[in-house]
């Protein structure tokens, strides 16, 4: 089914509403219709099969404000509704209409939504590696990327300078055909200008026709603080150019932190192992613990037992929202794989010293089981 037919047939009449008729007249007028016009209530009546098809094509667009107004202006230049003939290219005083441009959205929802409208570009995805200290406090990374591109030199038309493309005379710049098969009707791509609404009859010799050509460029990308591993950064705005003055695509940047030797991270936080002797856990002692910007001291109370952890405030990742993370500091205490004569019998002395058992409650446990 072409444009033509579309803007010949009356979907007022078809409801049987005027043309001034309230959302609410519409819709109640749909419903009465469909009701008794339902396939289901009228097994085998192609009659009311056909006309239920009709009342819904209708209402689809006079129920929605923006394809009526637009099917309203439509038929008032050029339907049967205002008595004027809709000239075609080629008549005596015909004009040649881009119907893509004019009618392309009228009838999205019949599946012949215009082509030549613009169109978004496509997203781009890139790939970047970090340091760790870089992810927690973020840094400005340059990116060297190879995509397609609006053709340098024909402005991305697709045709050689001083040409113009012309609109297709098949589907009329909608890049879609419909074809009927009874009561049924589909639609596909047009053959003639392959979707694409326009007829290129001499092609940029450097894009061969396309519109656009694979560039190289370099661009700087800001990579938030606090970025975690395989999180994915949105640039806007930095894809694929758009077709037919569309917007271009975004930038997907995907983020890989490398590993630190010494730090670990648990959200906002950072955590790191601080080895101390088994006489500074016991009588208690103060150390000096690394941080992303320096040093800071950390008290050991005495008595405290490996696998501990400690807390520094503020010490992790800063947010920009203003959210900050702390320093988990866990306390390992090292046993020495070797020890000195003087060593040993000082341990054993203090074995003989300290008589309890630390797993008499594991004893206890497995008597309470035998």
């Amino acid at each position: 089914m072409s444009t033509r037919d579309y803007i010949e047939k009356d979907y007022y009449a078809a409801l049987g509403v005027a043309k001034d008729a309230s959302a609410a007249d519409i819709k109640k007028a749909y419903r009465k219709l469909a009701r008794d016009l339902h396939p289901d209530k009228n097994p085998g009546d192609a009659s009311a099969e056909r006309r239920f098809k009709e009342i819904s094509e209708a209402h689809s667009v006079l129920s929605d404000t923006a394809r009526r107004k637009e099917y309203d202006e439509a038929r008032s230049l050029f339907g049967s509704g205002s008595g004027r003939r809709m000239p075609g290219a080629g008549e005596p005083g015909g004009t040649q209409f881009d119907f893509g441009d004019l009618f392309g959205n009228i009838f999205s929802g019949a599946g012949t939504r215009g082509r030549t409208a613009p169109r978004r570009g496509s997203d781009l995805a890139a790939d970047v590696t970090l340091d760790f200290t870089e992810a927690v406090t973020g840094v400005t990374v340059p990116l060297r990327l190879a995509a397609p591109g609006h053709c340098a030199h024909c402005g991305g038309s697709g045709s050689r300078p001083g040409t113009q493309p012309r609109m297709c005379p098949r589907c009329f710049g909608l890049g879609m055909v419909n074809h009927n098969q009874g009561s049924f009707s589909f639609s596909e791509p047009c053959r003639e200008c392959r979707g694409s609404g326009a007829i290129i009859d001499n092609p940029c010799p450097e894009c061969r026709g396309l519109g656009q050509s694979t560039s190289t460029r370099a661009i700087n990308v800001r990579i938030p603080t606090g970025v975690t591993d395989g999180q994915r950064i949105r640039v806007a705005g930095k894809g694929i150019p758009g077709g037919r003055g569309g917007p271009p695509g975004d930038l997907l940047v995907t983020v890989h932190v490398k590993p630190h030797p010494l730090f670990g991270r648990k959200g906002d936080n950072l955590t790191v192992t601080v080895p101390v002797t088994f006489p500074e856990a016991a009588l208690g002692t103060t150390v000096s613990v690394p941080t992303l910007d320096g040093q800071v001291t950390v008290r050991i109370t005495p008595g405290t037992s490996s696998g501990r952890t400690l807390r520094v405030k503020g010490k992790g990742v800063h947010r920009k929202d203003g959210t900050v993370g702390d320093l988990l500091v866990t306390v390992e205490v090292a046993v020495p794989a070797k020890l000195s004569e003087e060593a040993r019998e000082a341990l054993e002395t203090y074995a003989k010293a300290t008589p309890s058992d630390p797993r008499e409650h594991l004893q206890q446990v497995g008597g309470d089981h035998a």
